[in-house]
């Protein structure tokens, strides 16, 4: 009898919080495994026997292994879903969400990264301005995406709305959304923000993230006083 496929994540990052949304979405039941990446958990010979690139998420749905949110996203809705709008089988529809992810994980992800990570492994005590404004030149790019429909790919909730989200409320916390210069990007946030599993699998391990960023500035900004 096959198992529940395990996943190794951590709740604070997008890209865990990403799948865990994806696997909501499809009522998929997890076998969820903290992975403390501060701690090297994430480079142990266990792990790297799952993934040599030590990034997280990892799926192991027995035996198959997968890393990386946006591939673990689409396998899971290959494999799980009971119709085709989470991820289309069309090539000419699957080809949408492709790129659609493909710039949340070139373009709006990295630029999370770069407001969050210094300040969590670097030591670093502030968020520079120019960080800032380099997440929200990605969302001007989503705002475009926005023009055809409710969703990123038009009319339908696919898994590059659940990856992008995942991310983009990450950044926003740190770099506010300006609903005037970002009306349906502001509006496409809100939609997310309604679906039932939202509060559990994105809002929460977000809430960690955020207190742990906060906590470690205000720490810095207290030393140096």
């Amino acid at each position: 009898m096959a198992s529940k496929p395990v996943l190794y994540y951590s709740p604070r990052s997008p890209p865990s919080r990403a799948v865990l949304l994806t696997a909501a979405a499809l009522g998929v039941d997890l076998d969820l495994r903290p992975v403390n990446v501060k701690a090297g958990e994430n480079r142990t010979p266990e792990f790297l026997k799952l993934n040599p690139q030590h990034t997280i998420p990892v799926l192991d749905d027995n035996g198959t292994v997968v890393s990386d949110s946006h591939v673990i996203s689409a396998y899971l809705a290959d494999k799980y879903g009971l119709d085709e709008r989470l991820y289309p089988k069309s090539p000419a529809e699957r080809r949408v969400v492709d790129a659609r992810l493909y710039y949340d994980c070139g373009h709006v992800f990295p630029r999370v990264r770069f407001i969050v990570e210094p300040i969590i492994y670097l030591g670093v005590g502030e968020i520079p301005e120019d960080r800032v404004s380099y997440m929200e030149r990605a969302y001007d790019g989503l705002e475009h995406c926005l023009a055809a429909g409710p969703y990123l790919t038009g009319e339908n909730l696919t898994i590059a709305d659940l990856c992008t989200i995942a991310s983009v409320s990450s950044g926003a916390a740190f770099a506010p959304i300006d609903a005037e210069k970002f009306p349906k990007l502001t509006e496409w946030v809100e939609r997310l923000q309604a679906l039932p599993y939202y509060q559990k699998n994105n809002q929460e391990g977000l809430d960690l993230l955020v207190k742990l960023i906060k906590d470690l500035i205000a720490e810095r900004q207290q030393a140096k006083a």
